[in-house]
């Protein structure tokens, strides 16, 4: 499949304009681009065919010598066409920014892709598969991350496409503005099951979304997968104990900020709870020593996953930073 095949059939087709709040100015570029590039094209073309015709060889036409040299000409043409092009540029890179800062108050959703599901966790550890119930009206922020191979994760009602790359976490963001289910493709061919790897995305009212939580409160597997897995491999022991010589506590450790041992400062957001697990000597916190061993895997990413879910509940147990090392 072409990677941008779906979102612009998605285009043309027009059926979900509207479906997201970026949806319209996407929309706008696009057919902007699309019929201004048709009429200078057509336009050149009849000129050229008029002027075939008009001055072919043994026509009576007159053919007086130019009245300004040819570089006026051509001068005109390179002005006239890079004020068009920087008109687009400002105006698609006005758009794109949009595109790519997620707005205050968006909620986060974690989507893992893997051959060939997507794996979907959000904020209070409610797990999906291949499906996102989300309510209309609130910006969601996707961090995307891949298990296995380049995916990407495209919905084309939403004009959104972002890839994911092994090892590292993209950031996308969505607000779907009326109810309906969207079709998600991988966007990215990503092996023999390519073609199988899509799911929807379901956006409801408010009341239909709180209504569908309170059906699927007691699903927090993802948090509680995080909880054993916090025990199991030993985290518990070192960062819950009574000791905190060794390592400090992660009790409301989430949003806070972290003390470094070079004189910096973090905030412990998700990105940093990951980076802590998978590479823990990058960052290290002031007052303690880089023994805590990498996960980087030991752990798969939905694993990693699992456990911000439930660092992201310790509730504070001491007013004082603590940090994931």
């Amino acid at each position: 499949m072409n990677s941008l095949a779906p979102c612009v059939l998605g285009m043309i087709d027009g059926s979900m304009a509207g479906a997201s709040r970026i949806g319209p100015a996407v929309d706008a570029i696009f057919w902007s681009l699309t019929i201004t590039c048709t009429t200078v094209a057509l336009a050149v073309g009849a000129y050229i065919a008029w002027c075939l015709v008009r001055y072919r060889r043994g026509s009576a036409a007159p053919r007086p010598r130019p009245r300004w040299p040819e570089w006026w000409w051509e001068t005109i043409w390179i002005a006239a066409t890079s004020v068009i092009f920087l008109a687009f540029y400002w105006a698609g890179a006005r758009v794109y920014l949009r595109m790519e800062e997620p707005p205050p108050g968006a909620v986060p959703v974690d989507v893992v892709g893997r051959q060939w599901m997507w794996d979907i966790r959000h904020a209070d550890g409610r797990r999906e598969f291949n499906a996102l119930h989300v309510p209309v009206g609130q910006p969601i922020q996707l961090r995307l991350s891949s298990e296995d191979v380049i995916h990407s994760f495209a919905v084309p009602a939403f004009r959104l496409k972002q890839d994911l790359v092994p090892g590292k976490t993209t950031v996308a963001w969505f607000e779907a503005m009326r109810p309906g289910r969207y079709p998600i493709y991988c966007d990215q061919y990503c092996g023999a099951s390519h073609s199988e790897m899509n799911g929807e995305i379901v956006a409801e009212t408010p009341a239909d979304f709180s209504a569908w939580a309170a059906q699927t409160r007691d699903g927090n597997s993802s948090l509680a997968r995080g909880r054993r897995l916090f025990v199991l491999d030993g985290c518990a022991g070192c960062h819950r104990g009574a000791d905190r010589r060794r390592a400090p506590s992660l009790d409301g450790l989430y949003g806070r900020t972290v003390d470094l041992a070079d004189g910096g400062h973090v905030p412990a957001d998700d990105e940093y709870l990951r980076e802590s697990i998978a590479s823990p000597g990058r960052r290290i916190v002031a007052g303690y020593a880089a023994t805590m061993p990498s996960y980087d895997g030991t752990l798969g990413v939905t694993d990693i996953a699992d456990l911000v879910v439930y660092l992201r509940q310790l509730k504070a147990a001491a007013p004082r930073v603590a940090s994931s090392r």
